[in-house]
């Protein structure tokens, strides 16, 4: 019980203060408080203070160094892989260009990594799929929790590529997509209108046919950026570079409207569209 305390305690402390760096209280160059005045403002021990700064330190938002503190890195050195980093830019905001890296992103590895699933892809690994779209299906039509079975999906797309190396980005891109598919799903009726989408690449993958899977996934991939430029611009008035505080889709919930379930005949339809 204590053992927890302690790392609760050092987790808060952690994220106070990252959250202070990557919203700009503490800007790059800057010089973080000395530990005393940072445990008594936070109301913890030194002994908290040093050890979450070595956290940061790791996450390269600071460095340290004799006579010159602790110090904030510039956010090119910021592991943007890391889940908490992550977190902490989207309670602070998230910026247009931040959101065309991880579009950019999601371009060159998913379309790859699915070629590789539907040349690789195990009854197994095709079975876990088929169980997050019907997750996904499921929160549509009775609510629940839609982000997370549309996270399981492409885990398990990336998962079915049978690397090492891209098993080892699904876990570092899970922040990631986690943020986009919180945002797109705010979309109007975009939950509705992707499940097709999502259907068309687990048959591709199904049917071992990499040309037709990569197809769809570009499609899918398009279709979540063009929800989240919506979201974010919905009159679409200027191009101005802005940070938006995006309102974060419940994770215990399905998106807040009223959305009619997929039939099967209309799924079938338009994915024959999207692959056609």
């Amino acid at each position: 019980m204590k053992l927890h305390m302690i790392k609760n305690v050092h987790g808060n402390t952690v994220d106070l203060l990252g959250e202070a760096i990557v919203s700009g209280h503490y800007a790059p160059g800057a010089s973080l408080p000395p530990e005393p005045v940072l445990g008594e403002e936070l109301g913890v021990s030194r002994t908290v203070v040093r050890e979450a700064i070595k956290s940061l330190i790791a996450k390269g938002l600071v460095t340290t160094g004799p006579k010159v503190g602790t110090r904030v890195q510039p956010e090119d050195q910021w592991n943007w892989f890391d889940s908490d980093v992550i977190t902490w830019r989207s309670k602070a905001g998230i910026t247009p260009e931040f959101l065309r890296d991880v579009q950019d992103l999601r371009q060159i590895v998913e379309p790859a990594a699915v070629r590789l699933a539907a040349q690789r892809a195990t009854p197994q690994d095709i079975a876990a799929m088929e169980e997050a779209f019907a997750g996904m299906d499921r929160a549509l039509r009775t609510g629940g929790d839609y982000v997370t079975h549309d996270l399981l999906f492409h885990q398990g797309l990336l998962r079915a590529a049978d690397n090492r190396l891209l098993l080892h980005m699904s876990r570092i891109l899970s922040a990631l997509l986690r943020t986009s598919f919180e945002l797109s799903t705010l979309k109007k009726d975009g939950p509705l209108r992707s499940l097709p989408l999502h259907r068309a690449v687990l048959d591709a993958v199904a049917d071992g046919d990499p040309e037709r899977a990569e197809r769809a996934i570009r499609v899918l991939i398009d279709g979540a950026h063009q929800d989240i430029q919506e979201v974010l611009n919905p009159k679409r008035k200027t191009k101005a570079a802005k940070t938006v505080k995006p309102v974060r889709a419940s994770r215990n919930s399905a998106p807040d409207r009223a959305v009619k379930p997929v039939e099967a005949s209309e799924t079938h339809s338009r994915r024959q569209r999207v692959v056609d």
